[in-house]
C-alpha cells in the first residue's frame, strides 16, 4: 500500500472509535506524557491496536493515543512518539501527523526533550521552535511524492506557524513562565551528541539539539497542517558543562518543569 493508504487505514480505525474533527493534535515527548492525564472524558487507544502503528520502545513514551478535552477544547494526544533511531523508516516516524491531518485535526503541537547548546539556556528552559535544521541524514518526504498530501517541493521558509508561536509567547508571559525562542537541530541518534558535534551545531545556528520532531514538522508543513514546536531543555548538551549525559537526567528534568509545561500547553490549547 502507498503511504496515503496506510495512513488512511489507521485514520479510519481511529475514526471508528472516536470523533477527532477539529481537534488539536498533540505529540508528547520524553517525560512529558503526563499532560494526557488531565484530558477529560478520555478515550484511550493503544498504538499496538492501531493498524500500521508500531510499538514504542523508549522509556517515557507510553504508546497510547488519547482523545478527549482540555478546557473544553478537543485534543488528540500521542503519549509518546516513534523515533528514527528505533529502526523505523522516516515515513513511519512521521506517519501519525499525516493521520492527524486525515482525521481533521486543525493544528498539531509537537513537544520534545532537548539538549541546550545556547549557553544562555539552562536545564528546565522551555524553547519555542522558530526554525529547524535537519541533520538526520534522511527525510520523510524522500521518494515518490504523495500528491494527496502535498506538493513535491514544499516551502519551509515559514515552516513553524507564526500565530501559534506568538500565542505561546503571549501565554507564557501571562503565566510568568520563562520561555525562549530558538532553532532546533535534529540528529539521527540514539547516542547523545559529541562535544565536537555540539560546537558544530552552535556554529551553524542551533540553540537546542535532539533526535525527533523535525520529521513531523516536515510532513505537517507538506500537508498544510499548522504546526507549533516546544522543546523542554532537559540538560545542557555535551561538552558545555563537562558532565556526562543520561536518559534518566532527561526524565528527571522533564518531571521537574512539568507543572510549567502543562500550564503553558493548557493555556495555548484553550486559546486556539
Amino acid at each position: 500500500m502507498s503511504q496515503y493508504e496506510l495512513c488512511l487505514e489507521s485514520a479510519n480505525f481511529i475514526r471508528s472509535i472516536v470523533d477527532t474533527t477539529d481537534a488539536v493534535g498533540l505529540v508528547l515527548g520524553s517525560g512529558l506524557g503526563n499532560l494526557a492525564e488531565e484530558i477529560e472524558n478520555p478515550v484511550v487507544i493503544r498504538y499496538q491496536d492501531i493498524p500500521n502503528f508500531p510499538v514504542t520502545t523508549v522509556p517515557g513514551h507510553a504508546g497510547e493515543l488519547v482523545c478527549g478535552y482540555i478546557n473544553n477544547v478537543k485534543v488528540l494526544c500521542m503519549k509518546g512518539r516513534f523515533h528514527f533511531y528505533e529502526g523505523h523508516s522516516m515515513q513511519t516516524v512521521a506517519m501519525p501527523v499525516r493521520v492527524m491531518k486525515l482525521l481533521g485535526c486543525k493544528c498539531v503541537i509537537l513537544t520534545n526533550a532537548a539538549g541546550g547548546c545556547n549557553p544562555s539556556f539552562h536545564p528546565g528552559t522551555l524553547m519555542v521552535i522558530d526554525d529547524f535544521i535537519n541533520f538526520m541524514g534522511d527525510n520523510p518526504l524522500y521518494g515518490e511524492n504523495e500528491d494527496r498530501f502535498g506538493p513535491r517541493f514544499p516551502d519551509m521558509t515559514k515552516a513553524m506557524d507564526q500565530k501559534l508561536r506568538e500565542l505561546t509567547l503571549r501565554s507564557a508571559k501571562e503565566l510568568n513562565i520563562d520561555v525562549q525562542s530558538g532553532v532546533y537541530m535534529s540528529f539521527r541518534g540514539p547516542n547523545f551528541e559529541t562535544p565536537a558535534e555540539i560546537r558544530f551545531a552552535q556554529r551553524i545556528g542551533a540553540d537546542a539539539v535532539g533526535m525527533s520532531t523535525v520529521p513531523e514538522i516536515l510532513v505537517a508543513r507538506h500537508c498544510g497542517l499548522p504546526v507549533l514546536g516546544i522543546s523542554c531543555i532537559t540538560n545542557m548538551a555535551a561538552g558545555i558543562t563537562g558532565e556526562e549525559l543520561t536518559h534518566e537526567e532527561v526524565q528527571e528534568t522533564a518531571d521537574r518543569v512539568n507543572k510549567d509545561f502543562r500550564n503553558l500547553l493548557k493555556a495555548v490549547i484553550s486559546s486556539i
